[in-house]
């Protein structure tokens, strides 16, 4: 098991700055729609200068997905840290339900609404399939090492990966809908459950 190195100050720095801006990003776009939403408003939220962002974001479109990604890319590093004896999709299921545990509120009816008129931007789903691809190889490739594969001509961790992505994103879209709110890492729990058991027909 590979243990990564800590990250310095400046890394740990810049990774704040990232997550203030991807979230104002998200906030505004939410509350505003993406095209009423400028990158000025978006430095401002975040407490930073217009150049800051570009330092960091190439578009509004970039820094909004990040978030989401940058959660998928816990996961890779969250599953590298299970033991190596464990069974993997017990290993996953931790790593993916402890990426989007954070004890946060259950959503309220305008916050998913604006998050479901927000997905439906074309510039937003091109960065997320973009985004995606880079991400999901990257889980592949752990994987691969807890199950003696290999990411670049294996079958197997490529589609583990996939199927973890697929998991996590129709899981995220069911919170949206769902009335009563239920917490994402239930849903979360249960699409790796029945990933795990091979996804049998429903009773």
């Amino acid at each position: 098991m590979t243990t990564a190195r800590a990250p310095g100050h400046r890394e740990r720095k810049k990774q704040q700055t990232r997550e203030a801006l991807s979230w104002a990003a998200l906030r505004l776009t939410v509350e505003r729609g993406l095209g009423n939403v400028l990158v000025e408003d978006i430095a401002a939220e975040a407490g930073v200068s217009p150049r800051t962002f570009n330092n960091y974001f190439s578009s509004k479109a970039e820094a909004i997905v990040w978030r989401q990604l940058d959660r998928l890319r816990r996961i890779a590093d969250l599953l590298r840290e299970r033991p190596p004896a464990e069974p993997l999709w017990e290993a996953v299921a931790h790593a993916v339900t402890t990426t989007f545990d954070h004890g946060e509120p259950l959503p309220d009816q305008q916050w998913t609404a604006g998050v479901r008129l927000m997905l439906g931007e074309i510039e937003l789903q091109g960065e997320l399939i973009k985004g995606g691809a880079a991400v999901e190889h990257e889980v592949a490739e752990v994987i691969a090492e807890r199950t003696g594969t290999d990411a670049d001509r294996d079958l197997y961790p490529l589609l583990v990966a996939a199927a973890i992505g697929a998991a996590v994103r129709v899981a995220g879209e069911q919170w949206l809908r769902t009335d009563p709110p239920v917490p994402l890492p239930r849903l979360l729990r249960d699409a790796i459950d029945d990933l795990a058991s091979g996804l049998p027909p429903p009773e």
